[in-house]
């Protein structure tokens, strides 16, 4: 499909850049087939069934964003993907500059050498000495918020706070599944009040979710790999709640991916540990899920398609359209959607 299809016009003021307070207090924009309807995230109790659960995922955001020099230049570095205990896969500021071989100063005593370059134009950083990367991470790094935000101001102490989720429990993320940053134990007392259960997986988000769409035509776009997991118990207990006639409701883009690739065609999720890639544009045929919980994202993006797979290109057209007239906030800290097709 032409990726000019899933372009539309976002005045940049529909940018948040904090999150509301308190976090289910957001706008809710609940979209049934065809039908939209305007909510907040804590009326969410009573637009789901008493056997639907959601799934979340619990990956922890790193401060992954870093800053250095090498010699004269200067050199800025967003890990994306753990190789091994000490290498990471980054994509690079001023890439030019830098050469297999050479070493980078974050400061803090903290140092990497640029090991390879990757066909993508991408990094692996090697980091030096003994210390645990996630120890040099926590002195040297910063929370990698998204080019959208941090273009516009800068980061600080709350973000620490405000770009995790409640559920993160997993360190290895260098992006924030950000759809369930609007809960709190509030709306989850109150969501199991009402009868919705919920479960958790993990997928380490990479920094590749920010990155633009290049070509014309999706069939020629790349996806960056990501590493997840969904345990032999959780998939058993989604399989479950399905066949009691829940509806399997994902929080969030990752999550969703994550149990799509982890389904096979007869509908039942598997165990799963391993990278995925996968692509999700208008034609596919979900499997794992019923329904998405997620905030409103960017024109031409991998996941604008994904919504639009879901319920179908001029549903999501129209909804974003009314979600920019009625002032919702979009991105990653931005309000919500609940989309049920």
């Amino acid at each position: 499909m032409r990726v000019e299809l899933f372009d539309f016009d976002l005045p940049p003021e529909c940018i948040a850049l904090r999150p509301a307070v308190p976090r289910d207090s957001a706008k809710l924009l609940a979209v049934t087939g065809n039908r939209i309807s305007d909510h907040v995230v804590s009326d969410l109790p009573n637009l789901l069934g008493p056997h639907d659960i959601l799934v979340f995922n619990d990956t922890k955001v790193i401060p992954a964003q870093l800053s250095g020099t090498r010699g004269e230049a200067r050199i800025g570095a967003t890990l994306h993907k753990r190789v091994d205990l000490r290498r990471w896969q980054a994509f690079v500021r001023n890439a030019k500059r830098l050469r297999i071989g050479d070493k980078v100063d974050f400061g803090s005593d903290v140092s990497a050498e640029a090991e390879a370059r990757l066909d993508d134009g991408s990094f692996i950083l090697r980091f030096l000495g003994e210390e645990p990367v996630e120890l040099l991470l926590e002195r040297a790094g910063t929370m990698p918020l998204p080019p959208y935000i941090a273009s516009k101001r800068a980061i600080d102490e709350r973000d620490a706070e405000d770009y995790q989720t409640m559920f993160a429990r997993e360190k290895g993320a260098v992006a924030a599944p950000t759809a369930a940053l609007h809960f709190t134990d509030g709306l989850l007392e109150s969501l199991a009040a009402a009868g919705v259960s919920s479960e958790t997986l993990t997928l380490h988000v990479g920094a590749g979710t920010f990155l633009p769409v290049k070509v014309d035509e999706t069939d020629d776009h790349r996806m960056h790999s990501e590493w997840g997991r969904i345990g032999s118990e959780a998939a058993d207990r989604l399989n479950a709640a399905r066949a009691a006639g829940g509806r399997i409701i994902a929080v969030g883009t990752t999550s969703l991916r994550l149990l799509e690739s982890a389904t096979g065609a007869d509908g039942i999720i598997r165990p799963f540990e391993g990278d995925t890639d996968i692509f999700i544009t208008p034609g596919y045929e979900f499997r794992a899920i019923d329904g998405l919980m997620t905030n409103f994202h960017l024109p031409k993006s991998t996941l604008f398609m994904l919504v639009s797979a879901l319920m179908g290109l001029e549903t999501m057209q129209a909804a974003y359209a009314h979600a920019i007239a009625g002032g919702y906030r979009f991105y990653s800290y931005g309000d919500s959607s609940l989309l049920l097709p």
